[in-house]
């Protein structure tokens, strides 16, 4: 596959890109070299080759999702928190009403 000047203009009339006739040309010598890399690397044998999402295995370290029983740090503190609040309504914090 080769790019020419008019498929240069109409991606960069997709992307609502202003090109001068001097950017165009420069720009398809560097889209068709692109474009050769990529053609390049489909003629790899990558069938022994397990696809990835990442080079380095990752493991995600998670923890229990347990509340802390401490009141200074862990949960159960909904009462003291709503103290803070300008309005609160059964047990929430209650904000006016915004429909435009």
């Amino acid at each position: 596959m080769s790019v020419d000047t008019a498929t240069v203009r109409h991606v960069a009339k997709l992307a609502r890109l202003a090109m001068s006739d001097a950017e165009v040309e420069a720009l398809v010598p560097e889209l068709n070299n692109i474009l050769g890399w990529v053609d390049q690397l489909g003629e790899v044998d990558t069938s022994g080759v397990e696809p990835l999402a990442t080079v380095i295995d990752q493991k995600l370290r998670l923890r229990d999702d347990v509340i802390d029983a401490d009141p200074l740090t862990g949960g159960n503190v909904r009462d003291k928190v709503l103290a803070n609040a300008p309005d609160a309504q059964h047990g929430f914090f209650a904000v006016p009403k915004v429909i435009e």
